[in-house]
């Protein structure tokens, strides 16, 4: 039998799938809702494309935002 091939399709997806409120973009791979969910109909150009934006949209996030949880966060609440 032969089982039909799958091509492997490159995602930027590190498995931290929290979109920010604020920005729209995941944090974990700085992708939006909509370009996640239309990966898979995406072209390899159109991903290629995104993928070239994320650098600078995680980095973006990063620099924005401060944690808030923990042990700091406890400790300045109270």
């Amino acid at each position: 039998m032969n089982a039909p091939q799958l091509t492997a399709i490159e995602t930027p997806c590190i498995k931290i799938c929290v979109v920010d409120p604020e920005t729209g973009f995941c944090i974990g791979c700085g992708r939006t809702r909509g370009e996640i969910g239309g990966w898979l109909g995406m072209s390899a150009e159109e991903r290629r494309t995104v993928m070239a934006e994320l650098p600078e949209r995680v980095e973006g996030l990063t620099r924005r935002k401060t944690r808030r949880g923990g042990r700091a966060g406890r400790l300045q609440a109270g």
